[in-house]
Parts: C-alpha cells; sequence; structure tokens
C-alpha cells in the first residue's frame, strides 16, 4: 500500500500579486496618513500661536491722533482758563477770565449754553484751581479775597431714543463766595479739593501769604439742610511769588511751587496745624518750573519745566512711618517749555503740551512715551483730554481750539513694566507686582510677569525635587532588578496614578495635605532622615537573617517585603513629631520659624505643591524611563555581565548610557507637565503672586493665574490680553524647553547608539 501523499496548495501568481498590491497600497495610506496627522499637529501648533500673537501685539501699538475739528475759541469773551469735555466727547465746556462758562459743540465749536458767573459787584477773577478733572469741580479767584467753586456737570436723557446731553452748573459749597482772605487781599494763586464730607481751599495771596480754609458739612437732623463750618489759617506769610498750588484730594497734604522749582511740601492736618514736611527742588538746577500737575488718584506729581523736561514724585514712606516726596523716574522731553498737562480720569496716563505747539502721550507707569506729534503752530495754552481718554481739545496762543480723536487702547504695558521692577504708587522702592484689579476707578494696574513667571519655574522645581529622584530611581530598579512577575504588577500600578484627576489631586492638597503638613511640620522633615536610614537598617538585618529564611523570598521580590517597612517608617515619623515640635522648637515650628528666623509661613506653600504635583508627575516620568531602560538591548547587558561586570556596573556603564536619550525625555516630558500644571497649584498653593523662593511660601503660575482671571476679564481690555500675553509666555517656556530637550535627546542618541 502506497504511503498517503500530502501537498501543501501555494497561492496562485495572481493570487500573490494581488495580497502584495494590497499590502503595498495599505503601507503607502499609513504612510501618507502618519505624514497628514505629524502636519496637521504642526499646523495647529503654529495656529496657537499665530492667535495668540495675534490677541497680543495691539498691547504695544502707539497711539494715534486724527485732527476732526478746527475753530475759533467759541463765546468769546476774554482769555480761557480752562476746558474740559463730557464723557461722550460731543459737548466742551470753556471757562474764561471773565467769568463765564461756555459750553460749546467739540466737532464744530457751536455754542450750546452760556453762564455767567455769579460774581461779586466790582471784583474780577485773578486766579484759577481745578480739583481732579472727574469731580468736574473748579474755584475762581477773586480781587476781594473771596473764591467761588462750581462745578460742571451733565444730564444725559433719551427723548424719542435720541441721545441728549444738557450741560449744568452747580455750586457744591453754595452760590456764594467763600471768604478766604479776611484782608481782602486779591487771590494770586488758588487751589481747591471738595470730598463729601469736607472742602479745602488754598491760596497765595497778594504779600506772598499762603492762607489755608477749610470746610466741613453739616447736615441738620430736622430738615436735612447743609451748613459748612469755616476754618481759616495762615500756612506761611512771605514766601514770596508762588507759581503753583496744589491740595490733593484726601485733603492731607499741601504742595505750595516756586517758579525756581523748589517745592514745599506741608502736612495740613498735623494736630499742631500745618507742617512743613519737606522742601525739595523738583527741576535740575538752573531750570523753570512751568507746569505741575496731580495724576490720576492725587498721589503722583508731574513736573514739567522751561526746557520741556518731564518727572514724575510722589510721597514715599519709610521706616520710621515718615512721608517725603521721592523723585520717580523722568520721562521723554519734548522740545520747549511745558505749557500744560491733561492727565487722564481712568488710567496713569497723561497728556503733555509745548510752547512750540508740540503735543505728548506718555503713561507714568508703564514709563512708556506713546506719541509725540506737532498740533499747532503757535504755542498751546490750554489742554483737555476726554474722560475716556479717546478725544482731546487744545487751544493755542491765537485762541483757536483744535477738537482730535485719540486711539490708545493700551498705553499701561511696556517691556519695562511687563518684566523689569516698577515704582508704583505706595510702595518704598521698585517691585515686581502682579495686581490686576481694584475697586476704584484711580487704580495703578500692575501687570508684572515676573511673579507668575516665577512662580510656574518655583512650583515646578519643587516637584520635580520630589519626582526626579524617586521616578528614575524606581525605573531603574523595576526595570533591571525587579522580578518580572513583581515588574508586572508594579508598573500598571504606577502608571494608573497617571489617570488620577488632578483636580483631585488639588482638591486633597487644599483640603487634608496642607492642614496636615502644618500641623507636623517636624515629622514631614523628619521622613528625609528616617526614612533613608530605616530602610538601610532594614537591609543590613535582612543581609544578617540565614540564608534558609532569605532564601525562602524568591529573587527580585524583596522589595516587597519594604512596603510594610516604609510603612511603620512613615508612621514612627508622624507619631513623633509632636515630641520633636515640643523639645526643639517650643511646641510650635511655624512660629519659631517666623519669629526666631524670619522664614514667613503659609498654609498652602511649596511644599504642598511639591508633594501633590511630585505625585501627579511621577507616573510620567517613571513610565517613560522604565520602558527606556528596559528597552536596551539584552546582549549589551548580557555581554556586560559576562564579562565579569556586577549588575550595579552594568546598569551604571552601560544601560543608563545608552538609556539616556529615553530618560532625559522622560524627566523633560515630566518637567513640562509642571509647568503646566493648573488645578493642583490652584488649590494648594494661596495664589500669590510672590518671589520668594522659600518652600514654605506659595506661588502664582502662569496657568493657574489664567484660569483664575480669564472669565472676568473684559474682552479686549488690557487686562484680557495681558493674559493672553501670559499664555504666549507659557507656550514659548514649553516649547523652549521641548526643544532644548529634543537637541539633547539627539545628541545622547548619536553619541551612544555605537553601544
Amino acid at each position: 500500500m502506497l504511503p498517503l501523499m500530502t501537498s501543501t496548495l501555494s497561492p496562485s501568481p495572481k493570487a500573490a500579486g494581488r495580497g502584495w498590491r494590497a499590502r503595498m497600497f495599505k503601507d503607502r495610506l499609513a504612510h501618507h496618513a502618519v505624514g497628514v496627522g505629524g502636519v496637521g499637529v504642526i499646523i495647529a501648533i503654529l495656529l496657537i500661536f499665530f492667535y495668540l500673537l495675534y490677541v497680543v501685539i495691539p498691547l504695544f501699538e502707539s497711539a494715534e491722533l486724527k485732527s476732526e475739528a478746527r475753530y475759533e475759541a467759541p463765546g468769546g469773551a476774554g482769555a480761557t482758563l480752562y476746558l474740559a469735555m463730557e464723557e461722550q466727547r460731543e459737548i466742551g465746556v470753556r471757562f474764561t477770565a471773565a467769568g463765564k462758562v461756555v459750553f460749546f459743540r467739540t466737532q464744530g465749536g457751536e455754542v450750546v449754553r452760556q453762564v455767567d458767573l455769579p460774581l461779586p459787584p466790582g471784583t474780577s477773577v485773578t486766579a484759577f484751581a481745578t480739583a481732579l478733572p472727574a469731580s468736574g469741580v473748579v474755584a475762581l479767584g477773586l480781587s476781594d479775597g473771596q473764591a467761588l467753586v462750581v462745578r460742571h456737570k451733565y444730564e444725559v436723557t433719551y427723548p424719542g431714543d435720541r441721545r441728549l446731553i444738557t450741560p449744568e452748573i452747580g455750586f457744591p459749597l453754595g452760590e456764594d463766595p467763600i471768604t478766604v482772605d479776611e484782608l481782602g487781599r486779591p487771590l494770586v494763586r488758588l487751589a481747591v479739593a471738595v470730598g463729601e464730607e469736607g472742602a479745602t481751599l488754598a491760596a497765595s495771596v497778594a504779600g506772598g501769604d499762603i492762607r489755608l480754609v477749610a470746610l466741613s458739612k453739616e447736615v441738620s437732623f430736622l430738615d436735612e439742610e447743609e451748613t459748612w463750618e469755616r476754618e481759616a489759617v495762615t500756612v506761611s506769610t512771605a514766601l514770596g511769588a508762588v507759581r503753583f498750588l496744589i491740595v490733593e484730594p484726601e485733603q492731607r497734604n499741601l504742595y505750595v511751587a516756586l517758579p525756581d522749582g523748589r517745592l514745599h511740601y506741608f502736612d495740613i492736618v498735623d494736630k499742631s496745624g500745618p507742617r512743613l514736611v519737606q522742601t525739595v527742588s523738583v527741576v535740575p538746577k538752573g531750570r523753570k518750573l512751568t507746569a505741575l500737575q496731580l495724576l490720576v488718584g492725587g498721589i503722583s506729581l508731574l513736573v514739567g519745566d522751561d526746557h520741556g523736561g518731564l518727572s514724575q514724585w510722589f510721597p514715599v514712606r519709610d521706616e520710621q512711618n515718615n512721608y517725603s516726596l521721592k523723585h520717580v523716574r523722568d520721562f521723554d522731553p519734548l522740545g520747549a517749555a511745558i505749557t500744560a498737562i491733561a492727565p487722564e480720569q481712568a488710567r496713569k496716563g497723561f497728556l503733555v503740551a509745548d510752547r512750540e505747539g508740540s503735543l505728548g502721550v506718555y503713561h507714568a507707569t508703564a514709563h512708556r512715551t506713546l506719541m509725540v506729534t506737532p498740533l499747532s503752530s503757535a504755542p498751546l495754552t490750554a489742554l483737555a483730554v476726554a474722560p475716556r481718554a479717546n478725544a482731546l481739545l487744545a487751544e493755542d496762543s491765537r485762541g483757536r481750539i483744535q477738537f482730535a480723536a485719540i486711539r490708545n487702547e493700551h498705553p499701561e504695558v511696556s517691556w519695562s513694566a511687563l518684566w523689569g521692577k516698577v515704582w508704583y504708587e505706595g510702595y518704598s522702592e521698585p517691585k515686581y507686582i502682579w495686581q490686576s484689579s481694584s475697586a476704584s476707578n484711580d487704580f495703578e494696574p500692575k501687570f508684572s510677569l515676573m511673579p507668575i513667571s516665577f512662580g510656574t519655574l518655583k512650583a515646578a522645581f519643587y516637584a520635580m525635587l520630589m519626582a526626579v529622584p524617586l521616578a528614575i530611581l524606581g525605573a531603574m530598579y523595576t526595570a533591571h532588578f525587579m522580578a518580572p512577575g513583581m515588574r508586572r504588577l508594579v508598573k500598571p500600578s504606577v502608571e494608573v496614578m497617571e489617570a488620577l484627576p488632578t483636580v483631585i489631586l488639588g482638591f486633597l492638597a487644599g483640603l487634608w495635605l496642607a492642614p496636615y503638613v502644618e500641623a507636623r511640620l517636624p515629622g514631614i522633615f523628619s521622613l528625609l532622615l528616617v526614612v533613608p536610614l530605616g530602610i538601610l537598617l532594614a537591609a543590613y538585618l535582612w543581609s544578617r537573617l540565614p540564608v534558609v529564611l532569605r532564601s525562602a523570598v524568591p529573587e527580585g521580590w524583596e522589595p516587597a517585603l519594604l512596603v510594610p517597612v516604609v510603612a511603620l517608617l512613615g508612621w514612627l515619623s508622624m507619631v513623633i513629631s509632636p515630641a520633636l515640635e515640643t523639645a526643639w522648637f517650643d511646641g510650635d515650628m511655624r512660629q519659631w520659624l517666623s519669629h526666631d528666623l524670619g522664614i514667613p509661613f503659609d498654609q498652602r506653600n511649596s511644599l504642598v505643591v511639591g508633594l501633590a504635583m511630585g505625585f501627579a508627575v511621577v507616573p510620567t516620568i517613571f513610565s517613560i524611563a522604565e520602558d527606556a531602560i528596559f528597552g536596551v538591548p539584552k546582549h549589551l547587558t548580557q555581554g556586560s555581565l559576562a564579562l565579569g561586570a556586577t549588575p550595579w556596573q552594568t546598569l551604571v556603564y552601560v544601560v543608563l548610557l545608552t538609556a539616556s536619550p529615553g530618560i532625559f525625555s522622560a524627566v523633560m516630558i515630566g518637567f513640562g507637565r509642571a509647568v503646566g500644571e493648573t488645578m493642583i497649584v490652584l488649590m494648594a498653593t494661596g495664589n500669590t503672586p510672590v518671589m520668594d523662593f522659600s518652600v514654605f511660601q506659595g506661588m502664582r503660575t502662569l496657568a493657574a493665574n489664567i484660569a483664575v482671571e480669564m472669565p472676568e476679564s473684559e474682552v479686549d481690555s488690557t487686562h484680557y490680553r495681558v493674559l493672553f500675553l501670559a499664555a504666549l509666555v507659557l507656550f514659548l517656556f514649553t516649547f523652549f524647553f521641548n526643544t532644548l530637550a529634543e537637541l539633547v535627546r539627539q545628541r545622547l542618541r548619536r553619541k551612544y547608539s555605537s553601544l
């Protein structure tokens, strides 16, 4: 019987060709799909970058001015003492030396209303003063030693759905003039400040005396009638010719400026009467003072001289709680003597006019010159800016008024304001500060990105300080020494940690971990000593056990025995914490740090962030590093061992070098994760934008700052765009470190690829 013959049927050449073509088609399709996906990712990243840039660029645009109308000063009636505009920039007002108030349309100069102020018969206007522009309060000094205080205001109605602005004149202190000088001497210079409960008038009278009148309001309980109690005092006698007088809005300080630039700073609320605090020269030697004005808020003085110089001064408190005027900053000068300074009503910007007819637009906090442009061929004598800083009125020496629109959206931002130390009002020295909002309109925004950029790097540093040693050393042991069975349990368990939502980690860190760390500070720090020494002791005791007992544990499973040891050591550290605190720190380590060492302590601090965010970053670094170490070709490790190297020598001199590109990538990816982390730093820190590297202080990061403030920022506002700038900085941080990491990784790969 013949044996059963079997044969294998091979596919026909036609079928084989079809299968080959199908495989090649799938290969090309996958090749192009991967390529398109990669290009798409790059395009998406570029689009994000360019969109951020698109939102940020307007921050650094200069101001623009567009002249809209020129006309003769409306109403005639003498020289112009003061110009102003209402909020909608439709109606302007002109106070004249003849005691008339002329309301006119800014676009054409047509007179809307003209009011004759109730001056006493036989008197003339000899002095003029304004309070802060936003108040609308002005004062006219008279030739008989009296002063009339008036307010220009505007009522807006909408009859027939059309806006109607009706200008009005009010008398906040009554229609009767207020006696400033009982001797009836003419008022030469005048200053006024009006508040809700009182007012202050200061005047220089013929002869050089400085008179001060304080008015306090009293309201009758029966008929709610208002009366004003007057108190007058002489501040100084025979001071000489006075160039400017200014009473700040809080009615606490009086500034008296002489033509040669000497400024006398008086405290007018001192219990013993007006007190001279300081005399200082506010212009360089050899120059004359030609302009002096308060910046919005009434704290800073803007000084202009006859050479076009501009400077800012404000009171600074020293360590003894005494104030003195300090020269804060100089601005780019104009080409001729300064004739007028007009501060904006809601920002720290101001407009400046000079004798050659040039106009300058500046911002104080940003130390920024936004525009300098010729406005008239004649000297400018009066200047006004609209409440929204979007228009100006300027009058020249020929009596012609010019109305112009201004586009100046984001003057608060400059490179020095973003990245340099800035001397803000109320601070004793220049500082890095982020404080984007306040309840008052005269708030000085503080947009320094340094504190939040520093906080970002600080949070990442402390997170990496905890995560990198644990993750890298754990990856080394898991990949090189651990038994395969145990590795199959440990690696997935660590990787599952990455799935924990960071909002949960932040919640636990803020509400449980932070108070726990504060209550057991000595125990937390004792962990750094107790756990390593305890592990070494446990290892030594293990090595002293009989071989029979040690051989009962399979090779590579020894780490399982350390789990209860580490848990016990951690518990022991927490148990001895109160005893350590009582013995070494008088029962309160936090108090000891603050008072004995001068180290402030915040409950939600960098230590808490390092523990929580390090816990979140460990799985990322561990997983990538472990894969890199485990993926080292076996012939390298086996060859090293065969040549007599110990496992540790093999790990250090062969495995780690070969795996170094992957380990470095793991560290940089973990660092990128820490830099961009939001929820943990948002919930586990005090969100205080301070520049302090102390582990006991909190911080505010770029990502957390964006998350906190973006919902409350007005679209297209300066605050909104600065937050986008913070996002751009974070984007560039990540791009820079990822690029650096890739360059280093490629270099390491080329260097050790021959192993």
